[in-house]
């Protein structure tokens, strides 16, 4: 980003509500206010199926609460909830609610997403070039477990425990017996049984720990062996017998008043601490790890990064767009041309940045044009004549990381209308979709069709894409090494541009 915006980032979790708003860079952000609220929307027995009526007013009102802070500083909400609200029968109600009362609009992610904006936000705080890391974030209703190489992920999982979780299943008693506490490790290491294997086996430099969990026990340590609170706790590192002298500790109290009387506690979270600390203690027993090193960073700022890229797509090297990152991925296994598509990506977004000022196209939908341009041949693994459809469902049905669910229906749709028939009212997908979004894939698509015409050949030789606006007109001149022939190229692009004479209501001609 080559200008300072200042972005609000929320995280709406099991046990707390958290926001930062921040001024994000392109180098990265400055903290301006951070606010915190303990709304317990994981509270109550059971297994987080429902939320009760008591959370979903409290959380309401954190939100509220939160807006306003946010407008004080004309701050945009990107606002994400995790496991409560993911696993709840009735979160469409809560987010309804949350729009309505509170003026957010609230995205309900995925545990792998979860884990996946919680690792881009702990590359903010923690440097991990050349080495690989394993990070764990112990949140009120699940734990993410990510292995990688820097920002190249090689393990994510979500799982379903988090300290609000197992303190209603297992520990709701502060003074827990010997069987309690033994059968809540024994349930967490059944759960992380499956994965032990392969964690072990890919092995790790440095552990991470993030969250408030985290955080505590950190801090718990850290008073073990200091006289005074560190005066940061980002970077803080503890050894795995500092984690069982804390669980030692924890389990010796037999109220939550005898909890929070120990040095570091954090009040809020002594009712639940137990159920965290025996989580990361049997993780560090599952997958042999010796000592962590706390992140001040996590989720809610993964979340920001992740606006932040969303408002200016031309982000840092260091950190690749995981968004495209995961579709050229995709492409790789599916696409028997990836290079292809990779080119007519690069024509695609060269002509949408010549047309972005003219037409007044969204930036944000640049990536959604790039996504669809490297995916729209996916669908060649099952078919060829129609592979266009299949596209559709491959991408609709992929796992891709970075995008939401209406932003991959929009990819899936681009790709979808590559080739062949042009979009139509008949078509079920395209008619659910709104008026607003309708024009936006027939203006990616018109594009993309064009660029695939100026690769025609499949070599490259089509090296730009000179694109210029008048005022019933639209001349795209295609540019080549000396002596390239272009002319089959040219050919198939005019061929291929109804679709974007149609939508942008110019002429298009295609010369070299």
């Amino acid at each position: 980003m080559s200008e300072q915006h200042v972005i609000a980032a929320i995280d709406v979790g099991t046990n707390s509500i958290h926001m930062v708003v921040a001024k994000a860079t392109n180098t990265g952000f400055q903290t301006i206010t951070r606010e915190k609220a303990v709304a317990r929307l994981g509270e109550g027995g059971g297994d987080m199926k429902k939320l009760s009526a008591a959370a979903m007013d409290r959380g309401v009102t954190a939100l509220r609460n939160m807006k306003r802070i946010a407008d004080a500083h004309n701050a945009p909400i990107y606002a994400v909830a995790t496991s409560a609200v993911r696993e709840a029968s009735n979160n469409t109600e809560f987010v309804a609610r949350v729009a309505r009362e509170a003026g957010i609009d609230v995205e309900v992610i995925s545990g792998v997403e979860e884990a996946r904006l919680i690792h881009l936000g702990v590359l903010q705080a923690i440097p991990l070039e050349g080495r690989r890391s394993i990070l764990i974030d112990i949140g009120g209703g699940s734990t993410e477990v990510v292995v990688a190489d820097q920002a190249d992920e090689l393990f994510v999982r979500s799982y379903k425990l988090g300290a609000v979780r197992l303190t209603n299943r297992f520990l709701s008693d502060p003074s827990a017996r010997t069987s309690d506490i033994n059968a809540c490790r024994k349930y967490v290491e059944s759960t992380l049984e499956p994965n032990k294997r392969e964690v072990k086996r890919l092995g790790h430099d440095i552990a991470i720990v993030s969250s408030g969990t985290a955080e505590t026990i950190a801090r718990i340590s850290w008073l073990m062996h200091n006289s005074e609170q560190p005066r940061s706790v980002n970077a803080i590192t503890f050894s795995r017998e500092d984690l069982d002298a804390v669980v030692k500790q924890i389990a010796a109290c037999s109220t939550v008043e005898d909890r929070r009387a120990i040095p570091g506690m954090d009040d809020a979270r002594a009712d639940i601490i137990m159920a965290g600390a025996l989580i990361l203690q049997t993780i560090a027993q599952s997958f042999g790890i010796k000592e962590f090193t706390y992140s001040d960073y996590s989720l809610r700022e993964g979340v920001l990064l992740e606006a932040a890229r969303r408002m200016d797509l031309r982000t840092d090297a260091a950190v690749p767009n995981v968004a495209i990152e995961s579709a050229r991925k995709l492409s790789m296994r599916c696409d028997e041309d990836h290079q292809h598509s990779e080119h007519v990506a690069f024509l695609a977004c060269s002509m949408f940045d010549q047309l972005e000022e003219a037409f007044e196209i969204e930036q944000s939908d640049r990536i959604l044009l790039e996504a669809a341009a490297l995916l729209a041949n996916v669908g060649i693994t099952v078919s060829h004549s129609r592979h266009h459809l299949h596209s559709y469902y491959i991408i609709r049905n992929a796992e891709l990381v970075g995008f939401n669910d209406h932003e991959i229906e929009l990819v899936a749709q681009i790709a979808r209308y590559h080739r062949k028939s042009e979009p139509k009212d008949q078509h079920p997908e395209f008619a659910a979709l709104s008026p607003d979004d309708q024009m936006r894939v027939r203006a990616l698509a018109g594009i993309l069709r064009v660029a695939i015409g100026l690769d025609r050949t499949h070599d490259g030789r089509c090296k730009q894409a000179i694109v210029d606006v008048g005022k019933k007109d639209i001349v795209i001149t295609a540019k080549g090494d000396k002596g390239a022939d272009l002319e089959l190229n040219i050919y198939a692009a005019a061929e291929r541009a109804s679709l974007m004479e149609n939508t942008f209501q110019h002429k298009v001609a295609v010369k070299a």
